[in-house]
């Protein structure tokens, strides 16, 4: 059961975003270190700390402007969704099997906020 509501989500989401795809990877790659950081747990099987969730809602925010289905991702409890955020912009489909530092920048892999 708990699988079947996880999929219908999954779809509704899916085709949310799938509308504006283009848009929000486009002003995603704007953001220094959105994408790598949306990835991080799809990537390194590492869970994103407070302060990388917080910066992760912060951008999601601004995102929502261009594409207000992301609003949802902001209201409370959202975050519980932004996994599956990760999931439909992910352009590959399975998980990496090294949990190593791929890719990760000069910064250490954390994304920063740039003025």
């Amino acid at each position: 059961m708990v699988r079947s509501v996880f999929n219908a989500i999954q779809n509704q989401l899916s085709k949310m975003v799938a509308n504006n795809r283009a848009l929000l990877l486009h002003e995603a790659e704007k953001i220094t270190g959105f994408m790598r950081l949306l990835m991080k747990p799809r990537n390194t099987q590492a869970k994103w700390t407070r302060e990388e969730r917080k910066l992760l809602k912060m951008h999601l925010r601004h995102l929502s402007y261009y594409v207000p289905a992301l609003v949802i991702f902001v209201m409370p409890f959202g975050s519980l969704l932004i996994p599956l955020l990760a999931e439909i912009l992910d352009r590959r489909k399975a998980f990496r099997k090294s949990g190593g530092n791929i890719g990760a920048a000069a910064n250490g892999g954390h994304a920063t906020l740039e003025s």
